[in-house]
């Protein structure tokens, strides 16, 4: 049996691309946030979903909500834990020996006080396991975040974490996983709804 998981990264916020804003609280969609996720919900509308998941933090469950008006909060899809980097502005990473080390080893690397990519994806890849057996032979989604996403995807591609710059996780995309005892196959990669 085979369970379809349609892997959502959250919509666009005021501080992407400027802050690394990790597990902060209070992030939030502004009004271009709220339209994309609308978009997304769209997309899933013709989908037969048996659950809809959620990070904890605002920005993804403000997306699963257009989706569902009660999505499932789970702790498994939340970011990585930055640490003494959550809220960082990215000008301010520039010339870190430890940031430049995170964005070339990713499989090694760990932020100052942090979580490993590591261990993000044995997380993420965890829940996808349990999803298997919870929800057999069903569809589901979960909003999560990009490199937790990236972390799944790279999982079931058997790539390593040092490759997951290849390629990308937009706000507001969809990218499909199917699992089962056999294994996990990738169907699509941030398909993104204009």
């Amino acid at each position: 049996m085979t369970t379809t998981v349609f892997l959502v990264r959250h919509a666009s916020h005021d501080r992407l691309g400027r802050v690394l804003c990790g597990r902060m609280a209070g992030v939030t969609l502004g009004e271009q946030g709220l339209a994309e996720a609308r978009r997304v919900a769209e997309r899933l509308g013709a989908e037969d979903l048996a659950a809809v998941y959620s990070s904890p933090l605002e920005r993804a469950v403000q997306t699963a909500q257009a989706i569902t008006a009660d999505p499932l909060i789970d702790d498994d899809l939340l970011e990585i834990d930055f640490g003494d980097w959550n809220g960082a502005a990215f000008a301010d990473l520039e010339g870190d020996a430890l940031w430049a080390e995170w964005n070339s080893a990713r499989a090694t690397a760990r932020p100052p006080r942090g979580e490993s990519m590591a261990e993000a994806q044995g997380r993420v890849v965890g829940w996808l396991q349990q999803m298997v057996r919870r929800h057999a032979a069903q569809s589901i989604a979960a909003v999560s975040h990009a490199d937790v996403i990236k972390a799944a995807i790279a999982h079931a591609l058997g790539l390593s974490l040092n490759d997951i710059h290849r390629f990308e996780v937009s706000p507001a995309s969809v990218s499909v996983i199917a699992a089962g005892d056999w294994g996990m196959r990738v169907h699509s990669i941030n398909e993104v709804s204009r």
